[in-house]
């Protein structure tokens, strides 16, 4: 049971990490308050790399059912450990949601802007365009999977780890972010999405369902074939 328990607290800590600095920007009347796009790519970066390195070891440290499944496609990850770690990282993510939730409790309700609060749980596009938002999703994850597996392919000192797989996050979000917030993990975009959905949250709009889909299908599509292609190039 230890690595479940490490998805779920794990994905946990990094929406509370990471959708947390999206609320110290976007809230009205926190220290942060409009901070911008760069203070949010680099908290998300390390609301990656702090979890991994705690539950790196216990489990792999996923924290993402796109990750996850490519894993298993290419033979890193037995198909028994999927369902349970995907059920744990999208549970993790609510439970994170519910964090950020409770973290910022007094300033949903001086924050008129229901857009930007829900771009605190989950992702949306900045011009909507299916086919391109779409495939952003696809890329971005293409780029995330293949990444990480490509550069293990060269060997780093011990411990280093995720580090890289914060600065793989940074440089994901600066470059590739723009289009659609880059969620790059269901988990990421789908469990803090329930969360808002059922929360009181003072204020809140609806939690755009219709687009739901596309941060869940796209990034398990694109971490596919970026593992494929890895698995392809050096074997």
């Amino acid at each position: 049971m230890l690595p479940y328990y490490a998805e779920f607290f794990g994905t946990a800590l990094l929406i509370l990490l990471g959708d947390g600095v999206v609320a110290n920007v976007v809230l009205a009347k926190t220290k942060g308050h409009d901070s911008g796009w760069i203070v949010i790519a680099f908290g998300w970066a390390f609301a990656v790399g702090i979890p991994a390195y705690i539950f790196g070891t216990a489990s792999g440290a996923s924290f993402n059912p796109a990750l996850t499944i490519a894993l298993a496609a290419v033979g890193k990850l037995s198909w028994t450990l999927v369902p349970g770690y995907c059920v744990a990282e999208i549970l993790g993510g609510i439970f994170g949601g519910v964090l950020v939730w409770l973290m910022y409790f007094p300033h949903w309700a001086v924050t008129d802007d229901k857009v930007g609060k829900l771009a605190i749980f989950c992702t949306a596009p900045a011009i909507k365009h299916t086919p391109s938002n779409f495939l952003s999703e696809f890329i971005g994850t293409f780029v995330l999977v293949f990444a990480l597996l490509g550069v293990a392919q060269t060997k780093s000192a011990p411990g280093f780890g995720p580090l890289i797989a914060a600065f793989i996050i940074l440089v994901i979000g600066l470059s590739l972010g723009g289009p659609t917030g880059y969620a790059i993990n269901p988990a990421r975009d789908l469990g803090p999405r329930i969360a808002h959905a059922i929360l009181p949250i003072a204020g809140k709009g609806d939690s755009d369902w219709g687009y739901a889909w596309i941060p869940v299908i796209a990034p398990i599509c694109g971490g596919i074939a970026g593992a494929l292609a890895v698995v392809a190039m050096f074997g």
